[in-house]
């Protein structure tokens, strides 16, 4: 409808604050004695071990950024002549797996990768789609493109297009497109307040009560990452650990994508939000190496 395009046009084009200048607010940070070299043979050693040195791949990995890791990927290729990534497959298995090849992606590829394997086969998995494009950055939107486009040989845009529809479809693509604006979060929410002003609810609700399904989700995402990024995420975590069942496929992306990036502050949110710490909660419903290696991305206890 015209009002619901007119609504998400404002929406999109609020220019989500770029929080490329909010550094070091990750739990991962660069190792400061840092050797490629070095970390390729402990690495491979640790993959030869009997059985296999799970704590050491873990250790490694998750104590490096992920520039250094991109450096450990090619020194391991030059020493041995084969992908680190092909090794750790051979030697790992299950979630652990996941999440190590996840670290080993860079930012752009890891988000192109969930972002086509959301659009593949029968059903859309439209909540992935959602998280990635409502929160990332201009800079960071660009990226993911580029990495799409060089590792699928066609425009993320293009599957966008043949793989939802409507106003959420339409929605999605605003989103890909890079936004002009640059607005603090304050800026974004009082423009909302704003175009609310008719409204007696907040936003959210607006939203809720004028549009429903896939693009009320996806709008209402918007509007809580123009209000708190690191609120968003305490959410979506919490959502894959509440209830039956561990949606390990959330908790994976998020623990790996945010965790240098503001993952330290989706801590605090979560400890204020839900009243126990993150880590507890991962402690409570994950196991095995799975577990160790999200501790690992999570940091203290606090």
């Amino acid at each position: 409808t015209c009002a619901t395009m007119s609504f998400l046009q404002q929406t999109v084009y609020l220019g989500m604050a770029d929080d490329s200048t909010q550094l070091n607010q990750g739990t991962v940070i660069p190792y400061p004695l840092f050797s490629a070299d070095g970390d390729a043979g402990i690495l491979d050693k640790a993959i030869k071990a009997k059985g296999v040195d799970e704590n050491t791949i873990i250790d490694v990995l998750v104590k490096r950024s992920n520039a250094q890791r991109q450096q450990i990927k090619a020194s391991y290729q030059k020493a041995s002549g084969k992908p680190l990534e092909t090794a750790l497959k051979s030697a790992l298995n299950g979630e652990l797996e996941d999440v190590v090849l996840a670290l080993l992606k860079t930012p752009a590829q890891y988000d192109a990768q969930q972002l086509k394997l959301a659009m593949k086969g029968l059903g859309t998995d439209e909540d992935t789609l959602i998280e990635i494009l409502a929160s990332r950055t201009n800079k960071e939107i660009k990226e993911i493109k580029k990495a799409y486009q060089e590792e699928y040989k066609n425009e993320l845009q293009n599957d966008i297009k043949s793989d939802t529809g409507g106003d959420f479809r339409n929605a999605l693509l605003s989103l890909c497109k890079v936004c002009v604006l640059h607005l603090s979060p304050s800026l974004s929410l009082s423009a909302f307040e704003k175009y609310f002003k008719y409204s007696k609810v907040d936003v959210t609700k607006a939203i809720d009560l004028e549009l429903k399904g896939d693009i009320e989700n996806c709008l209402t995402a918007v509007v809580k990452c123009a209000g708190s990024k690191p609120a968003f995420f305490a959410e979506r975590l919490n959502l894959a650990m509440k209830g039956k069942g561990t949606r390990t496929k959330i908790l994976t992306h998020v623990m790996v994508s945010r965790s240098e990036v503001d993952m330290a502050r989706i801590k605090q949110e979560y400890k204020k939000t839900f009243g126990k710490t993150l880590y507890q909660d991962i402690l409570n419903d994950t196991n095995g190496d799975y577990e160790k290696i999200l501790l690992a991305l999570c940091g203290s206890d606090s």
